[in-house]
């Protein structure tokens, strides 16, 4: 199956997505509720437009060995530095709330190859029992992220994944989304405070989702976060910030060796995966792709995704003179 009959076989059912060839938010503008971006719809684009001004710098000169594109992340070793983005409820994407059989297809395919997914809580009640039968069921290092809802209510839902989750994720760039506001259990912007009670309620790794500046960086770390997901909801929490390529060095330079760092918007294929480790990630993270991966072909949809991006990742790490992850670098990027 290739990624041209996944998206193919996906534009027959999914909503609000038209399953462009090439992801760069051009397709779903300002669609929201949807995939798209917060008006004027320009934020996926920012963010697939910051990867492509980054260059790759050939260099072949070097041993010709085989590249190896394993590492190791919250004491998992992992096929890729790759983790599958959330999403929370697929009503945007679907007639029907597809989430757990969303979520159970893409454990299924990133389990088959070796790479973490993660999943949000949702609104719907049966979205977090659902994914938990899943990790069981499929045996996937998987990560529950959670809306910056009252602790009380984080904490709550973090208790049935403490002995099976990979870790626990609060994701903040979420607390001002509109279609929180109906919600029992309203989102808010959290203080360091807030987080450190959260991360003193699991012994899993924790990470905090939606950083996009040194200052809530640093913050993030004072707080205890094990990792830090650089991000911006994909565009779709706030019009007309920087695309997450253009504030990774600062933060990487900021808190690299004091917490994980983990990227993602608009990364698509896996020259953008090269690029994200060279500036100093340690992984990445890609949404919006997996819902066409599944919608076009389900679990080996997902898996059929993951391959593309690997082999691209290992064809570039070798024009590049990595033969391992830990060999990227920024002398490999302009």
């Amino acid at each position: 199956m290739t990624y041209q009959e996944i998206c193919e076989n996906a534009r027959k059912t999914i909503l609000n997505c038209r399953a462009c060839p090439e992801c760069n938010g051009l397709g779903c503008g300002n669609t929201l509720p949807g995939p798209g971006s917060k008006a004027p719809g320009n934020g996926a684009n920012v963010n697939w437009q910051a990867w492509k001004k980054i260059r790759l710098n050939f260099d072949t000169f070097a041993e010709d060995e085989p590249v190896d594109t394993g590492t190791e992340l919250f004491g998992k070793h992992l096929a890729l530095p790759l983790m599958s983005g959330p999403i929370g409820s697929m009503t945007q994407y679907s007639r029907e709330d597809v989430t757990v059989a969303f979520n159970d297809g893409v454990m299924e395919g990133t389990a088959k190859t070796g790479t973490i997914d993660t999943f949000g809580d949702g609104i719907a009640p049966y979205v977090l029992p659902g994914a938990l039968e899943s990790i069981l069921r499929h045996h996937a290092d998987a990560i529950p992220v959670f809306n910056p809802m009252p602790n009380a209510s984080i904490i709550r839902k973090m208790e049935p994944f403490e002995d099976h989750a990979l870790a626990m994720c609060v994701v903040v760039d979420s607390a001002g989304l509109s279609h929180w506001k109906h919600a029992g259990d309203r989102p808010g912007s959290k203080t360091v405070a807030d987080l450190k009670e959260i991360r003193a309620h699991t012994k899993k790794p924790f990470l905090v989702k939606g950083i996009m500046t040194v200052k809530n960086a640093l913050q993030a770390v004072e707080a205890g976060a094990d990792g830090i997901i650089v991000s911006n909801h994909g565009g779709r929490a706030l019009a007309d910030v920087p695309g997450t390529a253009e504030v990774l060095p600062e933060i990487v330079k900021a808190v690299k060796g004091q917490t994980t760092v983990i990227v993602d918007g608009g990364i698509r294929h896996g020259v953008d995966m090269v690029k994200a480790i060279a500036i100093g990630a340690d992984a990445v993270l890609i949404c919006r792709p997996f819902a066409v991966a599944w919608f076009g072909g389900g679990a080996d949809g997902v898996s059929a995704y993951i391959d593309m991006l690997k082999r691209e990742f290992t064809e570039a790490m070798y024009m590049v003179g990595a033969r391992k992850v830990s060999d990227l670098c920024p002398e490999m990027i302009r």
